[in-house]
């Protein structure tokens, strides 16, 4: 989707889709009030006749409407002045995106992003338009035949125009680069994590970095099998043992900030299908295990995002991949693994699996001596029975950086919510024959599974993501959600906007 920013009369402007937005109770935005008037009140005559419903993202759509250029109106409630904040927001812009990319209409002017929103500047509204829009055009076909590609109606409109009567700016510009971005990193993530296991292996994430790698410039290694045994990856390659694909551990380097500033580190999990391993998961909804490489795929959004915003910032990838299978090979419930930092563990359950890649993958990250590290991992199906679908779990060994990422959860909209890291639950632990068993038993599984990471990170600040209730959604609308590229991306922003003070 193509973007421009323009000021002037909605009215008089050609084209095929108009999205305009209205409170409850009729009250106009400055700009739906200018097209109210040229239409000599028939905006505010269609809301009085109760044709727009209170709540907001709800919409009317309006064909040939006298008095502008526009081929359709869409009218979209804003929801009561009063309470209209970010959901309210977002709901109207969700709502204009499906209409967007389902209109006949080839082009679309959008004006909600002038609309003022207490604490919230037209730049960010803009961004928020841009990534909201581009986002809704998302779709996954990858893997329909051509005939059922045929089936399918061009639709969508292919050029936006975003409506302001402020004075435009390279600020307002850049805004709407990062929103565009941000929604093209989602959708690698989406791509990513919808594709089945057997196309989306260890290897298709690798050649995947690689391919990123060769067109924005940034370094990739992909280090194998041999490599990780040379490191004494113990931990890694024993969920490795029951698979026939190899496993790969990625690391990729931006270096766009200043040579001597200390990197931050994104450490993604990349099981790229889990069977839960000899601890056999049910059949039931198992092949949404294809989305346990979720963590990954947000990675390698999050450097696509980064990459195309050219920001200023020194940023690592590290993603081990493999796929967790049963096999004569398999590792089993009992067996003791050492890991790369010396630290041994005894395997209770093969099916927590994640923990056990990423603790090697943390230790690699100590010799890039970072400014911070952040692991995104679809850990634990605790998380979501405590928290549900809505916010990623969240903990972290450093306050401040959990502070700041979950401000930057709640300006970009895709939330996090903060759990205790207390030492009283490394109590659960303990291992008789180990230093450390991989699972706390029955109790606090989100807590005990940052527990064990944390052991692997005494060396530097760090923050987990536990996104095992966001990074997909099932049912009739099953996909990759992109979360939490843009968590992710407005915490890289606002660190490089910091630098550049």
């Amino acid at each position: 989707m193509e973007f421009t920013i323009k000021t002037g009369s909605p009215a008089k402007l050609k084209t095929g889709l108009l999205v305009l937005g209205a409170f409850a109770g009729g009250k106009l935005s400055v700009l739906t009030a200018a097209v109210d008037g040229a239409t000599e009140g028939r905006i505010a005559a269609l809301i009085k006749r109760g044709d727009l419903d209170d709540k907001a993202g709800s919409t009317l759509l309006i064909p040939d409407l006298a008095g502008t250029q526009a081929e359709r109106v869409l009218l979209v409630s804003l929801g009561k002045a009063e309470d209209f904040g970010d959901k309210a927001y977002r709901d109207a812009l969700g709502a204009a995106a499906k209409v967007i990319s389902s209109s006949a209409a080839k082009d679309a002017v959008l004006a909600l992003a002038d609309i003022e929103l207490e604490g919230r500047s037209l730049s960010w509204r803009l961004q928020q338009a841009a990534r909201i829009v581009a986002d809704g055009a998302y779709g996954f076909d990858a893997l329909k035949s051509d005939q059922g590609k045929k089936t399918r109606k061009e639709r969508g409109a292919r050029k936006l125009t975003l409506l302001v009567s402020s004075e435009l700016s390279a600020e307002l510009d850049t805004a709407v680069l990062q929103g565009h971005a941000i929604a093209t990193g989602m959708a690698l993530a989406k791509d990513l994590g919808n594709l089945p296991g057997n196309i989306c292996t260890p290897t298709h994430l690798a050649e995947t970095a690689q391919a990123l790698g060769k067109q924005y410039k940034f370094g990739v290694e992909v280090l194998e099998r041999a490599d990780m045994e040379k490191l004494g990856m113990g931990s890694f390659l024993s969920v490795a043992r029951g698979s026939h694909q190899p496993p790969k551990f990625i690391v990729m380097e931006y270096k766009g900030g200043k040579a001597k500033a200390k990197p931050i580190v994104l450490v993604g999990k990349g099981i790229t299908f889990d069977t839960g391993g000899i601890s056999l998961k049910p059949a039931a909804e198992m092949d949404e295990m294809k989305y346990d490489m979720c963590g990954a795929a947000s990675v390698l959004g999050t450097f696509k995002a980064v990459a195309q915003m050219g920001l200023p910032i020194n940023l690592v990838g590290l993603i081990p991949t493999t796929e967790n299978m049963p096999g004569g090979g398999a590792t089993k419930p009992g067996d003791v693994v050492t890991s790369m930092s010396g630290q041994t563990i005894e395997v209770l359950n093969t099916d927590a699996e994640g923990r056990l890649i990423l603790c090697d993958a943390l230790t690699y990250a100590e010799r890039f001596k970072p400014e911070c590290v952040i692991d995104i991992a679809t850990l634990t199906g605790a998380c979501v029975v405590a928290l549900g679908k809505i916010p990623s779990g969240l903990l972290a060994n450093d306050d401040d950086l959990a502070a700041e990422l979950l401000k930057r959860g709640t300006e970009s909209g895709d939330r996090a919510w903060q759990l205790p890291l207390w030492d009283e639950y490394q109590e659960l632990l303990k291992s008789n024959f180990a230093d450390m068993g991989n699972i706390g038993g029955r109790y606090a599984g989100t807590i005990t599974a940052a527990c064990f990471l944390a052991r692997f990170t005494k060396a530097y600040k760090w923050a987990h993501l536990d996104i095992a209730g966001t990074a997909w959604v099932s049912g009739e609308a099953k996909g990759a959600t992109g979360r939490p590229v843009p968590l992710l991306s407005g915490f890289l922003i606002g660190r490089a906007q910091a630098a550049a003070r």
